[in-house]
C-alpha cells in the first residue's frame, strides 16, 4: 500500500510539471515583456529613459587638494628670566592678550637694593675720576714748567685711564641692575590667547624653569601646513613667480563645512624624499578663530582658471574599449559613442578638448541600460523642478485593465497589487452627473 502511494504520488508530480510546461508555451500565456520582444523592463525596441545635460562654456577651476593641519605662527612658553617669587599673576586661563600686557610680577625688592648698590659705586668712581683729572691738568703745567718729573704725570695719566674704565664698568652694572628690575615684570611678548596655567601664585620661579609660567599661543594670523605631490609643485610655483596669489579654502574632516579662506604664503625649500610631496603654508585671518592649534583639515587650493571651456558633467563621460566617451544625444532620439579629449576637471565637471561642440546634449544618467544608437526617452520636467528622467510604465498584459482603473471616485482608496493603497480620481470627475462613478470590474484574461 505505501508503495502504490509513493507511485501516486510521482506520477501526480510530472502530471503537474507536463500541464505547467505546456500552459506556459502557450501564445496568450506569456508575460508582457516577453511577448513585447525583449527581456527584462526595456525590451528590445523601447526607449531607455535618460538623463541628459547640455555642453556649455564655462570656467573650469584648477583645484589640488590636499591634507593639512593648523600650526600658529607663534608659539611662545612665557618663563621668567630671572630667579625669585611670583607674587602677583595679572592672567586668567584662556585670556585673550595683546603684545605688552603684564602678565606675572616677580618679587623686586632684591633687585632693587642691588641697582642702589651699583649706582652708589657708580657715583664713587666717579668723584675718583673727577679728581684724578682735576690732579692730571695741574701735572701737565707743572711739567711745562719743568717743576715735576715727566714720570710723575704720565701716572696720573695711567690713573685717569683706570678710573674712566672703572665708571665704564660700574654703568654697566647699574645697566643690568636696572635690567633685573625690568625682568621682574613678566610682559606678553606678542598677541594671542594663554592656555592652562602651569605655575601658582607664591612660588618660587628661576631661570632654567623647564615648565614656564603659561603657554601663548597666537590665534590671529594662523596658518595651516599641508603637502602636495611634487609633480603639481612646478604649476604651483610658476603661478607665484608670476606674482598671482592663490586662494585657499579650509574645510573639515567630512569636507562640507568650510572654516576659512584664505591665500598661500609661501612653499618649502625642498621635497620629502620618503613621500614624494613638498610642504606649502597658507595663511588665514581667523578673525572668527574657526581654525584652532593643531586642528586636522582639508585644504583646497586654487592654483589656475580654465577660461571659457566647453564643459560638461563629469557624469557624462565613460571609459570602455573606445577610450573616453560620452553617448551624444542626436536629433532622432537616438545616442552615438563619442570619443572625447579631456581637459582639466574640478570633480564636478570636465572640459572637453575635442570631440563635442557648443550645445550638444549628452547623457548623464542611465547610460548602464545604453549602447550605440540605442534609442532613447528624453526626461520630462516636473513641477517646479528641473527634468527628471521617468521610467515608462510598463506595458499591461492584453485584456487587463491598468492599475487604478478598478479603484473607487476621487477620495476613495483602493488596494494596489503589491498592497500600496493609492488615491484615484472616478473617470467622471467629482463634477460628472451622477457624483463618483463606480469602477468597473476588469474582464478576464484570455486563454486561460
Amino acid at each position: 500500500m505505501t508503495r502504490l502511494r509513493t507511485l501516486l504520488g510521482i506520477g501526480l508530480g510530472l502530471a503537474i510539471v507536463a500541464g505547467a510546461g505546456w500552459y506556459i508555451s502557450q501564445p496568450g500565456s506569456a508575460p508582457p515583456a516577453a511577448r513585447q520582444g525583449g527581456g527584462g523592463r526595456f525590451g528590445a525596441g523601447m526607449a531607455v529613459p535618460v538623463g541628459l545635460a547640455t555642453a556649455a562654456k564655462g570656467d573650469v577651476p584648477i583645484i589640488v587638494r590636499a591634507l593639512g593641519t593648523v600650526n600658529p605662527l607663534a608659539t611662545v612658553t612665557v618663563r621668567s628670566q630671572i630667579s625669585g617669587q611670583l607674587v602677583q599673576v595679572n592672567f586668567t586661563e584662556g585670556q585673550e592678550v595683546k603684545k605688552g600686557d603684564l602678565l606675572a610680577v616677580v618679587d623686586p625688592r632684591p633687585y632693587d637694593v642691588a641697582l642702589k648698590q651699583a649706582e652708589g659705586t657708580l657715583e664713587k668712581d666717579q668723584a675718583l675720576l673727577a679728581n684724578a683729572r682735576v690732579d692730571l691738568e695741574r701735572y701737565k703745567k707743572l711739567v711745562a714748567q719743568d717743576s715735576i718729573a715727566r714720570q710723575q704725570y704720565d701716572t696720573q695719566a695711567a690713573l685717569v685711564r683706570q678710573y674712566e674704565a672703572t665708571v665704564i664698568t660700574d654703568q654697566a652694572l647699574v645697566d643690568a641692575a636696572k635690567l633685573n628690575l625690568v625682568y621682574t615684570r613678566i610682559v606678553a611678548p606678542n598677541d594671542g590667547r594663554i592656555g592652562l596655567r602651569l605655575v601658582d601664585q607664591g612660588n618660587y620661579v628661576t631661570v632654567g624653569d623647564s615648565t614656564g609660567i603659561c603657554v601663548l599661543t597666537q590665534m590671529k594670523p594662523i596658518s595651516v601646513l599641508f603637502t602636495i605631490p611634487e609633480d603639481t609643485l612646478p604649476a604651483v610655483r610658476a603661478r607665484l613667480k608670476a606674482g598671482a596669489t592663490l586662494e585657499a579654502r579650509v574645510l573639515d574632516r567630512a569636507q562640507k563645512t568650510e572654516y576659512a579662506v584664505g591665500k598661500l604664503s609661501t612653499t618649502d625649500n625642498q621635497v620629502d624624499v620618503a613621500t614624494g610631496t613638498v610642504k606649502l603654508r597658507a595663511i588665514f585671518d581667523n578673525t572668527d578663530e574657526s581654525l584652532f592649534p593643531n586642528q586636522f583639515v582639508n585644504v583646497r587650493l586654487l592654483v589656475d582658471t580654465v577660461k571659457d571651456a566647453i564643459v560638461v558633467p563629469v557624469a557624462a563621460v565613460q571609459r570602455g574599449q573606445p577610450g573616453t566617451f560620452v553617448y551624444l544625444v542626436k536629433p532622432d532620439d537616438t545616442v552615438e559613442v563619442r570619443v572625447v579629449e579631456l581637459g582639466a576637471t574640478d570633480g564636478e565637471k570636465v572640459a572637453i578638448l575635442k570631440g563635442l561642440q557648443l550645445g550638444d546634449q549628452v547623457v548623464v544618467d542611465g547610460v548602464d541600460r545604453l549602447r550605440d544608437g540605442a534609442k532613447i526617452r528624453r526626461p520630462t520636467r516636473s513641477a517646479g523642478g528641473p527634468p527628471i528622467a521617468n521610467a515608462p510604465p510598463d506595458a499591461p498584459a492584453p485584456g487587463v485593465a491598468p492599475q487604478g482603473q478598478g479603484q473607487q471616485g476621487q477620495g476613495q482608496q483602493g488596494q494596489g497589487p503589491q498592497g500600496q493603497r493609492r488615491q484615484q480620481q472616478a473617470p467622471g470627475g467629482p463634477g460628472a452627473p451622477g457624483g463618483a462613478a463606480a469602477a468597473q470590474p476588469a474582464p478576464a484574461q484570455a486563454n486561460r
